[in-house]
């Protein structure tokens, strides 16, 4: 790893990181990895080797973005969420190389359908988020899953098409309900449901 002219960023040598970019303080990227033009990246951020990171997408502070993973232009992934390794964030519902026409389809030819990955959410390798989502805080999205509706705060879905299979902690621990509330057996944190999900107690 090199130092990069922005202040305390380090970027590896073989990263294509556009000049356009924004990069915060203590953030730093792997391998191969592409950060394209407008895009922001907070403090304090890990991007793995051969991560892809498209233009104009937001990411907060302290995020891990694991390696081959890809997110997509329109997507928005708050303070503390980890994406692990090969997890896709898309962008597009109806995608098309051509238009009706046969013509090769333009960027003014298709409308991006935002995503949001909220705080300190974790998506699972090899995952796949499909367009026009909101991942909740803390959710937890097992590896491999296809998400094809909106998570739930500290839901824990799994599967194609993934689903709610219980909650978790802000620890990351699978809650146990315990009559209207939900209960860490690890940290003994307490939840009770909101129109969002979890909160704590």
């Amino acid at each position: 790893m090199t130092a990069d002219a922005r202040p305390n960023v380090t970027i590896h040598p073989t990263a294509d990181v556009d000049p356009r970019a924004t990069i915060g303080a203590k953030t730093r990227i792997w391998h191969q990895a592409q950060v394209r033009e407008g895009a922001t990246l907070g403090e304090e951020c890990v991007i793995g080797k051969s991560a892809y990171i498209d233009h104009d997408v937001r990411i907060g502070n302290r995020v891990k973005i694991q390696n081959r993973a890809s997110v997509y232009h329109g997507v928005t992934i708050e303070d503390g969420v980890f994406v692990g390794p090969h997890v896709v964030l898309t962008n597009d519902r109806n995608p098309r190389a051509i238009t009706p026409e046969g013509a090769l389809q333009s960027d003014s030819d298709w409308e991006v359908a935002p995503t949001t990955v909220r705080y300190g959410a974790s998506v699972g390798a090899g995952s796949i988020v499909l367009p026009g989502l909101v991942i909740g805080r803390y959710a937890l999205v097992g590896a491999g899953s296809v998400v094809t509706r909106d998570v739930p705060d500290h839901a824990l879905v799994l599967g194609n098409p993934a689903r709610r299979v219980g909650y978790v902690c802000v620890c990351g621990q699978k809650l146990a309900e315990r009559g209207a509330r939900w209960a860490c057996p690890a940290c003994e944190r307490a939840y009770v449901h909101n129109e969002s999900g979890l909160v704590l107690s």
